[in-house]
């Protein structure tokens, strides 16, 4: 290897050359003996950010913690992880087929309706236990839509599925008909044939009624309608007569009330990214299953 010109110079000394190549050796020598990887903490979070550098002799995707560690639990009546489902069961069924590369977008619930009528849950922990909103320009069920909305896409484009996400431009647009709202995106999208699906947290109790699909209302229902539901549960389809984004073609996937473990957990630092990439799995593996990628 070269030396550095500074080492070269006329000007240095002999003996001061040679003491400072020995130091170079010795930082050198040190160096060859501490590789430097990073620490356990440090993969966990290259892993989670989908930048894992570090070869994996199993896969070549990068695998999310909820993946590595395998604590994500099953789905199940009630569930551990989202909790009961709702008290108000559909009898709908989701029969058309679709393909497997049904593009599908997802959206998050209340996207454009901060600060206004419909905003969404702030939860139990803000509104009953008085702890601060994760965020102060949103509610917290928004702040958690997003977080799943992102985590949905990322590893559903890890599955291969055709899938992207839809964010407004702000934070409350107060015009419904604006082209930029979440609704007015749904009804051009799901025209064109595209599967809308909105992310949202329902109400803590009493005011919720627990985890499930509300589908779209301007469709025929498919397969993905039919496998988020096995997962989630079923929501009538005409719930309260039919809401403003189901009949704009979004089907509407409430994760959960926003209350007890499910709101712990993500709250908690230390299990926050686990909650939301179990959550993301969940949704993910459904919609995999509804297109027929499984």
């Amino acid at each position: 290897m070269p030396l550095p010109g500074w080492v070269r110079r006329r000007r240095i000394s002999v003996s001061f050359a040679v003491t400072t190549l020995s130091l170079v050796a010795s930082v050198l020598a040190k160096a060859g003996e501490r590789p430097l990887l990073p620490t356990d903490s440090e993969r966990t979070n290259l892993i989670v950010a989908g930048r894992n550098w570090l070869p994996d002799s199993t896969t070549t995707k990068p695998r999310t913690p909820a993946a590595v560690d395998g604590n994500c639990p099953r789905p199940s009546d009630p569930d551990p992880l989202l909790g009961a489902r709702t008290r108000m069961p559909g009898s709908w069924q989701g029969l058309v087929p679709v393909s497997k590369d049904l593009p599908i977008v997802v959206m998050a619930g209340h996207a454009d309706s901060q600060a206004m009528d419909g905003a969404g849950t702030p939860g139990y922990a803000v509104d009953v236990l008085k702890q601060a909103p994760m965020d102060a320009r949103m509610r917290d069920e928004l702040f958690w839509n997003f977080k799943v909305q992102d985590a949905v896409v990322r590893l559903g484009q890890e599955r291969g599925l055709n899938i992207s996400r839809y964010v407004p431009p702000s934070l409350t647009i107060r015009n419904h008909a604006d082209p930029a709202t979440n609704w007015s995106q749904a009804k051009q999208r799901s025209a064109r044939g595209e599967y809308v699906v909105e992310i949202h947290f329902d109400a803590y109790s009493p005011y919720g009624f627990g985890s499930g699909l509300i589908p779209a209302v301007n469709r025929r229902l498919n397969t993905v309608d039919e496998s988020l539901a096995e997962s989630f549960g079923r929501f009538p389809r005409l719930f309260r007569g039919g809401l403003g984004g189901p009949r704009r073609g979004i089907g509407i996937l409430e994760i959960g009330m926003l209350q007890g473990p499910l709101e712990r957990g993500l709250r908690d630092p230390q299990q926050r990214d686990q909650t939301v990439e179990c959550l993301a799995l969940r949704v993910v593996d459904a919609l995999v299953r509804g297109v027929g990628r499984s």
